[in-house]
């Protein structure tokens, strides 16, 4: 017969494995939950974006009709303000195209191709509460005409998410990146944030490499050009891409720039911006501010 400390010992050895599985198993559902309600809140927001292509008003409940903060700085706040909008468009006159989609955290980023009043690319950032958009953010800056010298779009080279552990420390190399660089000026360091010249760049002015960012800076010493950046106001991420949201100037102009960065192995692999000048705040529609 199993003696008492062994029958103890056995049935505390299957709790224990109950336990176990039991843990697992709601770690796995919490994780599956937790994917969904990423993968809704980006359906959502692309759902939300199309929209002003298609005029369906399903999509628009997903913003808190109490709580939207808007940062667009032509559009009035709240949802009336974004109602506003839409209803200035002529029927039809609407074009949108969202390549890209992240989530971190409550925010949810896109990359969009436009076309109202005019054809843009756009940035938009959403701020989810309590599953309702609540305030939004975004950068604009005109189509152009033709690729970049390496023959490159603005939207071009869709690659897939990868590295969602890399996710914080991916953030923290190109925030790094941009205050020792963009910011400091510390162009020492430039070469140690890169493979070498391999480097694809979708700025629609310059050429890929370290060699064809080296040109255009010259060229744009040549023609008195000044760009500056003066302070990071937010860094999104997902996996081995991290969106920089900083405030400077360029050509003299109080200008916004949105900086969408690819990391491989450590290094910046890749880059898209927008950049949109800020107007004076006299031509304001809210009084939210841009960042």
């Amino acid at each position: 017969m199993m003696s008492g400390l062994l029958r103890k010992t056995v049935i505390s050895s299957v709790a224990l494995g109950a336990l176990a599985a039991s843990l697992h198993t709601m770690n796995t559902a919490s994780a599956q939950q937790e994917s969904l309600v990423t993968n809704n809140h980006k359906q959502q927001v692309v759902d939300l974006l199309k929209s002003i292509e298609t005029g369906a008003p399903e999509p628009v409940t997903i913003i808190n009709p109490k709580k939207y903060i808007q940062h667009n700085l032509a559009i009035a706040d709240g949802l009336a303000g974004f109602s506003a909008v839409l209803q200035q468009l002529p029927q039809g006159s609407a074009k949108v195209n969202t390549v890209r989609v992240f989530q971190d955290g409550d925010y949810v980023f896109t990359h969009t191709g436009y076309d109202f009043f005019g054809p843009k690319i756009g940035f938009d950032i959403f701020r989810f509460e309590n599953g309702k958009i609540v305030e939004h953010w975004d950068n604009l800056q005109e189509t152009p005409k033709m690729p970049n010298p390496s023959g490159r779009t603005m939207l071009d080279n869709i690659t897939p998410v990868t590295d969602p552990e890399k996710t914080g420390s991916n953030k923290v190399l190109v925030q790094t990146f941009v205050k020792d660089i963009l910011i400091n000026g510390q162009m020492e360091k430039l070469a140690g944030y890169f493979d070498g010249d391999n480097y694809i760049q979708h700025n629609p002015h310059i050429a890929d490499g370290l060699s064809g960012l080296g040109d255009a800076l010259e060229t744009m010493a040549r023609q008195g050009i000044t760009m500056k950046y003066d302070r990071i106001h937010k860094v999104l991420g997902e996996g081995n891409f991290v969106l920089v949201v900083s405030e400077g100037s360029f050509a003299g102009k109080h200008t916004s720039f949105y900086d969408l960065f690819r990391v491989e192995n450590d290094k910046i692999a890749e880059h898209w911006d927008t950049m949109e000048t800020i107007p004076a705040r006299s031509e304001w529609k809210n009084s939210n501010g841009k960042f």
